[in-house]
């Protein structure tokens, strides 16, 4: 994926933070295979988005946080799910899940991070890789009790099973994918696998997207992992963004997360709406954007997102950031309103 950073810091900043990053050493807890560490995260609240982000009617920001732990092994959030409100299940495209409670103060906003723990994703051998090439989770479903990761570099989705104990939970084999592996780009595959609703025309089924593995005409390629609809389709692209995650609503509408990245512009993110109806098998899909922001806003390089409903009716986004491990960049955890 690429390494984006901010558009605040000058050039001067830049090159003065990458020295001190080059200078820096810290040393990660030591974190046995088959175990959970707890850790510490500090939160700072992100009342206001700044800037001028663009959203549809009935699309609102509603709060944040940014949060960092001293821990270095955090850091590279890639996706996220939400089990029961405020439980989590994450991936780090380093390697490791992440656990935690997501906490909210009085006025309902979000106010902090607790209950954390990390733990490594071993391999069929209950073994935990040292090569980052074998552990870029990128993508992350929660399915009949286990968890759908897929990989990028080393192309493929594996369920690890059961999903109270990912810290032992060891892989199965690759699932079958609907579109050729051989055509997915190094840096650019599985980014999105989402739940379509059980009551809807895919009726449960996995829907995987890929970043910027695109087809002859630049189409994302997807596809539909199992169910009555299963294939191969296709997502069009639009303005130099590229799909990082994505979740189904209630309706049976699908919200795709997207993110750019250039030099001269920053980063920027948008929230985009496909119709779940046009889904299926050989089908190309798009959609309008509902909500987009750059760096001029509290934003960064957006990775994960998924969905609760709140007590109202209306829908809750929450996205996080994949802050690669770099001092130029930060976690963040964002959350949107869509109305009822």
């Amino acid at each position: 994926m690429p390494r984006p950073v901010p558009g605040r810091l000058s050039g001067a900043s830049l090159l003065t933070l990458a020295s001190v990053l080059l200078l820096a050493s810290c040393t990660p807890s030591e974190l046995k295979p088959g175990e959970a560490l707890p850790i510490g995260i500090q939160s700072r609240a992100i009342a206001s988005l700044g800037g001028a982000p663009r959203s549809v009617e009935g699309v609102s920001f509603v709060g944040g946080l940014e949060i960092s732990s001293e821990e270095p092994l955090f850091g590279a959030f890639s996706s996220i799910r939400i089990v029961d409100d405020s439980r989590f299940v994450g991936v780090f495209d380093t390697g490791y899940w992440i656990e935690g409670r997501i906490e909210r103060g009085p006025d309902g906003l979000l106010s902090g991070v607790t209950d954390v723990t990390l733990s490594a994703m071993l391999d069929r051998d209950g073994h935990e890789s040292v090569s980052k090439y074998q552990v870029d989770a990128e993508s992350l479903a929660l399915v009949d009790g286990a968890a759908l990761v897929g990989f990028e570099q080393r192309h493929r989705v594996v369920a690890y099973q059961p999903l109270a104990s990912l810290a032992t939970a060891r892989p199965s084999t690759p699932l079958a994918l609907p579109f050729p592996v051989s055509r997915l780009r190094g840096n650019g595959g599985i980014e999105a696998l989402v739940v379509a609703p059980a009551d809807g025309p895919l009726e449960g089924a996995v829907v995987a997207i890929t970043e910027k593995s695109v087809d002859e005409d630049g189409n994302n390629f997807a596809g539909i992992l199992g169910g009555p609809l299963a294939g191969e389709f296709r997502v069009r692209p639009h303005d130099g963004f590229e799909i990082t995650d994505g979740v189904f609503l209630p309706s049976g509408d699908l919200v795709l997360l997207e993110r750019r990245f250039s030099i001269a512009s920053g980063v920027a993110m948008r929230l985009r709406r496909i119709d779940g109806a046009l889904i299926r098998s050989g089908a190309i899909v798009d959609g309008p954007v509902i909500f987009e922001a750059d760096h001029a806003s509290e934003i960064d390089n957006m990775e994960g997102i998924d969905a609760v409903v709140a007590k109202d009716g209306s829908i809750h986004l929450i996205a996080v950031s994949d802050d690669n491990h770099s001092i130029l960049q930060r976690t963040v955890m964002l959350e949107f309103r869509l109305e009822p």
